[in-house]
């Protein structure tokens, strides 16, 4: 006979304490090719940023990606900052809706201007 896997009250899907993040990115990354291939239509007087989804405090990942812990290497090397004035309203939220939020805040920038890499 075949168990069921039991769903946990603290399931990742439906628990809200996902987070979406913004990382400002210092503007070295204006030459990365793969940037200005990304954004195409990039304001040069919005600065570059990284979106980005993480389940623990976006402090605590941020810290995490500059010290190279599951890091991107353009996070790594040229993020200056959190940006919490473009997500901290959005904050916490389930994994399901916090991976979609993580989408539809990266267009929402790169719409507005932004130079804007992950948000995947």
């Amino acid at each position: 006979m075949r168990r069921r896997r039991r769903t946990r009250a603290t399931d990742t899907s439906t628990s809200g304490h996902h987070n979406v993040y913004v990382v400002l990115l210092d503007d070295a990354v204006n030459s990365l090719r793969k940037v200005s291939r990304a954004n195409p239509d990039r304001d040069p007087a919005k600065p570059n940023v990284y979106v980005g989804l993480t389940g623990l405090d976006p402090e605590q990942r941020f810290q995490n990606r500059k010290l190279g812990i599951r890091s991107v290497s353009l996070v790594r090397y040229h993020g200056v900052r959190l940006m919490p004035e473009l997500y901290a309203h959005l904050n916490p939220m389930p994994y399901d809706a916090a991976a979609q939020m993580e989408r539809d805040l990266a267009e929402d920038l790169r719409r507005a201007g932004y130079a804007v890499m992950g948000g995947h």
